[in-house]
């Protein structure tokens, strides 16, 4: 009987003395995407691609614009128009819709091509960051934002991780 409470005396002094070392554990939540796109490198890219389709952005205002017209004049002259003019009306409108949606699928293709190569180029530099951050500040442990249901604000690392990207892109060129 003796050994059995000793044996849990001690078992309950380990439990308390991993406890105490759990509680000196340094943990940060990172969303590395977030850290990514909201630095400066990311700020570059999206002026470029502003740039870059400001003509296909025009040309879909023109066309969203010639769409709701055209609608607008068939909801005002659909009584007094034959057959004919109702059918080029449709055509014309479908042709609208059809332009539209090719501009749009291009943009949005090229956008997720130029958001695939920023990752890609960026995993090193995020790499480093991270490793900056979690040196600097002692962190034991590094959790996704995902892999996180509920964590306190104050455990977020990503805009230090931001800096620490745009600190060392600064420092790079």
């Amino acid at each position: 009987m003796k050994t059995l409470k000793t044996l849990v005396a001690g078992l309950c002094l380990l439990a308390a003395s991993q406890g105490a070392f759990a509680q000196d554990t340094k943990i940060g939540v990172l969303n590395a995407l977030q850290a990514l796109f909201n630095s400066d490198a990311a700020r570059v890219v999206q002026e470029e691609l502003e740039q870059e389709f400001s003509a296909d952005e025009t040309r879909a205002q023109e066309l969203s614009t010639q769409l709701q017209d055209l609608q607008a004049k068939f909801q005002q002259d659909e009584a007094v128009m034959t057959q004919d003019e109702i059918r080029r009306m449709n055509s014309n409108a479908q042709d609208l819709q059809v332009q539209l949606q090719l501009i749009q699928e291009r943009v949005q293709k090229a956008l997720q091509e130029k958001n695939q190569q920023f990752l890609q180029s960026m995993q090193a530099e995020l790499a480093t960051a991270v490793s900056d951050v979690v040196a600097e500040g002692g962190y034991d442990l590094i959790l996704n934002v995902d892999s996180a249901p509920y964590f306190a604000p104050v455990l977020d690392i990503t805009a230090k991780v931001t800096a620490k990207l745009n600190q060392n892109t600064q420092a790079a060129n």
